[in-house]
């Protein structure tokens, strides 16, 4: 099983960067007429639709009798033991402002567990790739967290609130009590990329809320592959589908957890 999960993971990864190529030679030519608003500040544009099915062709035909979980797919599919989760342009308000920050992720999950993980930050050509108990990879090369131990060492990645606003005061104190205590916060514009990018050791946390499960597919066993911990603002597991998600480096792991607690509840 392992063998194949990597083998599968260089077809899902040529994919996606094929895929890529497709996004980038739009970016900066997306007219207005093109853009669709799914709802409050919810964006889409023929770009993310067009390659969302270009994804779902090609993912078709990797696995046996695959169903699919994706962003822009309005048919909804009865599950199968393997299913691909799909997310073709994480950042599609980015993308559109021209701001240089989005990726395409795509997961495997088979019997409710994610297997595999690909996230292609397209702008700087970079592939985030993780299978489970293979590790993390970019453009494979391993990859792992940052070791820190104290937050006063660290920069922290989020995502605030654009449609959901059910919990802005928590999070605002949760910012305060951030910039007081660490080296910064940053906001990219991607949760799949901000997952990576913690894997990656850019970042040594993330939190967000109000997150659906392609945003976050990949992008969590990719973290948790490269060593950290991933759960929900309760300590849970219910992050793929719970709406919410922690990544954070085991050094500083509890107290990022005291912190959300005490904000969050």
């Amino acid at each position: 099983m392992k063998r194949a999960l990597e083998e599968l993971k260089t077809e899902v990864v040529q994919t996606t960067q094929e895929v890529a190529i497709f996004i980038r030679s739009a970016y900066g030519k997306i007219k207005e007429k093109e853009i669709f608003e799914k709802g409050h500040n919810l964006l889409v544009s023929r770009i993310d639709r067009e390659a969302e099915a270009l994804l779902l062709e090609r993912l078709a035909k990797l696995v046996s009798n695959p169903s699919f979980l994706a962003e822009e797919s309005e048919v909804s599919q009865v599950k199968t033991a393997t299913r691909w989760i799909v997310d073709p342009l994480d950042g599609t308000t980015n993308f559109l402002h021209q701001i240089p920050c989005f990726a395409i992720s795509i997961a495997l999950e088979h019997k409710d567990e994610i297997v595999l993980g690909v996230v292609h930050e397209i702008n700087r050509d970079e592939t985030f790739s993780a299978w489970k108990g293979g590790g993390a990879y970019l453009n494979d090369q391993p990859i792992q967290v940052r070791e820190v131990k104290s937050l006063n060492q660290t920069l922290i990645a989020t995502g605030f609130p654009y449609h959901d606003y059910e919990r802005i005061e928590a999070y605002c104190n949760m910012l305060k009590e951030l910039m007081k205590r660490t080296r910064g916060i940053r906001r990219l514009g991607s949760a799949a990329t901000d997952l990576a990018y913690t894997a990656a050791g850019r970042f040594d946390a993330f939190f967000e809320y109000s997150l659906s499960p392609w945003d976050v597919a990949a992008g969590s066993l990719i973290a948790q592959e490269a060593g950290a911990l991933v759960c929900d603002f309760s300590g849970g597991n219910n992050y793929l589908f719970g709406e919410e998600i922690v990544a954070a480096s085991p050094g500083i792991a509890k107290v990022f957890m005291q912190l959300i607690r005490k904000n969050f509840g």
